[in-house]
């Protein structure tokens, strides 16, 4: 008898339990997207100083000299420390099969961040002079991405509502307010990502060799909605 009344007051219980857990309210969830188109104003070079030869001083020499005169140009023109990073050094041994000889090959990668997109003639003619014998990118940023950002946030949530009106609206409902709001994890912009390769005599003074275009800011959001 006695295990039978306490199996009723644990039933009880758990009925009461149950009618005090509140049943959630009905939402609508949607996703929302923000674009906002930029005009970019700077401009990241990719480049790299490679030499090669039969003996590896005389290799090393020249292409640490090379880097000397590319990082001095820099500088004498204004280009800040910060915006100077070297990416990789390599120095290689290379094995030649048919005539069973060796050579060796030295380069280093040099990413160079211009904060001004008028002065990239000007300093890609200077670096070819200075030695610079490759560039295997260029890639166009704006210096104002939280700005932009921003405002591509507000277009995403805007973007969202107008999606959960057009479900709801031709149910004969509408939507209360966002009772929870997420922003997927999306690259924030998408760059502008050329590959080149140049030598000194491609340089031309007055040439306009770059198109930097338009880069496209985006911000997705998952926003949940009362639904009414």
């Amino acid at each position: 008898m006695k295990s039978i009344l306490l199996l009723f007051a644990a039933l009880g219980t758990f009925a009461v339990q149950a009618q005090q857990i509140p049943t959630p309210p009905p939402t609508v969830n949607v996703t929302g997207e923000g674009i906002v188109k930029v005009a970019p104003d700077q401009v990241t070079i990719k480049s790299r100083i490679e030499h090669e030869g039969k003996d590896v001083q005389e290799v090393k020499r020249k292409n640490d000299n090379t880097v000397n005169s590319i990082i001095k140009y820099l500088k004498s023109q204004g280009i800040a420390e910060k915006n100077i990073q070297t990416d990789y050094l390599n120095l290689n041994k290379n094995y030649n099969y048919n005539d069973k000889t060796y050579s060796y090959v030295a380069n280093q990668a040099i990413s160079i961040k211009l904060e001004d997109l008028k002065n990239y003639e000007k300093i890609m003619s200077g670096l070819l002079e200075a030695g610079l014998n490759r560039i295997d990118g260029i890639q166009f940023k704006s210096s104002e991405m939280e700005k932009h950002k921003t405002e591509a946030r507000r277009k995403a949530v805007l973007n969202a509502k107008r999606k959960a009106l057009e479900y709801v609206n031709p149910l004969g409902q509408n939507i209360g307010k966002a009772v929870s709001i997420s922003e997927i994890e999306t690259s924030n912009y998408q760059p502008v990502y050329r590959m080149e390769m140049m030598k000194a005599s491609d340089a031309g003074g007055s040439q306009e060799t770059i198109a930097p275009g338009e880069l496209e800011v985006s911000v997705k959001v998952n926003i949940g909605f009362l639904l009414e």
